[in-house]
């Protein structure tokens, strides 16, 4: 059985008497509060969801650019940026990364 004076148990401070105490436990020996549980959440895994949403946004984005630089809008826009490849490429490369982000998001998905 492990004891306190062993060095190979993990040990933390308790949060009310800030004794050591077994990292295995909930309810601290020496002072009998119950520690609260603290949830750590992983940086380096993901799960895809948010790759997806970010995806289907950046989608979204790049055709709502093209619909209005591309002129199937009624309103009126400046020629400059109507007959600008600056403006129309741009809006494509955003709908194509947005695709293959929600690509991706799709096989994290998958394998998690």
């Amino acid at each position: 059985m492990a004891t306190l004076s062993n060095p190979t148990v993990a040990l933390r401070p308790c949060a009310f008497c800030g004794k050591p105490m077994p990292a295995r436990l909930n309810r601290c020996p020496h002072c009998r509060e119950e520690s609260p549980e603290v949830h750590v959440a992983s940086r380096g895994e993901r799960d895809g969801k948010r790759e997806i949403r970010r995806g289907l946004l950046y989608m979204l984005l790049g055709g709502v650019i093209y619909y209005f630089v591309a002129g199937y809008s009624g309103m009126k826009l400046p020629d400059m940026l109507l007959n600008s490849p600056l403006a129309v490429y741009p809006s494509q490369f955003l709908f194509l990364a947005g695709l293959g982000l929600f690509v991706y998001g799709c096989y994290l998905k998958m394998r998690s």
